[in-house]
C-alpha cells in the first residue's frame, strides 16, 4: 500500500514542476509523473487540468526560488491561505494509507490538489528543516527546481550533470580554453 510521506509529496511536487515548466508537458507525460509517484486508477487529466497545474507549478517555483526562509514562508502562507481547505484525513476508500489532504475533496480538480498538497508538503519541510526546502539550479542554461533536504551547505544544482558542466565551464574560463565546437 502506498505511503504518503511529506518528502514523497514534495518530491512529486518538484518533479511535476520540472515536467510542467521545463519540458513539453502533455497529458501523457504529466500522467507518467503522477503514476511514477503512486497515483493509480483513471487520472482523467484534461488540457484545462494541465493549464491549471502549470499555473500552480509557476507559483510553487517562486517558493523554491526564495532567497530566504522568511520569503519562502511568506509565499507558502499566501498559497495556503488562498487555496488550502481544512485539513482532512483520507485513505481514498482504503486504497492508500491514511494521509492528510488540504484540498476540497478526493475529487478536487487537479490544479487545486497539486497546489494545496504541494504547498502543504513544502511548508512542513520548511518548518522541519528551518530552511527553504529546495532551490533553482544555478547552471546558466538550466534553472530547474530541485528538492534540498540535506544538511550542510544548500545545494546549488539540480543534478551532478549540471554541477559538472558549470565546473568545466568555470575552469575553461579561468584557463582560457574553449569548448571544442
Amino acid at each position: 500500500m502506498e505511503v504518503h510521506s511529506t518528502k514523497a509529496m514534495a518530491a512529486r511536487a518538484v518533479d511535476l514542476c520540472v515536467e510542467l515548466l521545463h519540458e513539453q508537458p502533455s497529458i501523457e507525460s504529466v500522467s507518467r509523473v503522477l503514476r511514477d509517484h503512486g497515483e493509480t486508477g483513471d487520472l482523467d487529466l484534461s488540457a484545462n487540468d494541465l493549464t491549471a497545474m502549470r499555473e500552480a507549478a509557476a507559483r510553487l517555483r517562486e517558493v523554491l526560488a526564495a532567497q530566504t526562509v522568511g520569503e519562502a514562508a511568506a509565499l507558502l502562507n499566501r498559497l495556503l491561505a488562498g487555496g488550502a481547505q481544512t485539513p482532512r484525513l483520507t485513505s481514498h476508500g482504503g486504497s492508500t494509507t491514511w494521509h492528510l489532504h488540504v484540498d476540497s475533496g478526493d475529487d478536487a480538480p487537479w490544479g487545486e490538489w497539486f497546489l494545496a498538497s504541494s504547498a502543504m508538503a513544502l511548508a512542513v519541510l520548511l518548518a522541519d528543516h528551518q530552511r527553504v526546502p529546495g532551490g533553482l539550479c544555478a547552471a546558466r542554461s538550466c534553472g530547474r527546481p530541485f528538492l534540498d533536504l540535506g544538511g550542510g551547505s544548500p545545494r546549488r544544482y539540480c543534478s551532478a550533470r549540471c554541477a559538472t558542466r558549470e565546473r568545466v565551464a568555470a575552469h575553461r574560463s579561468r584557463s582560457g580554453t574553449r569548448a571544442p565546437g
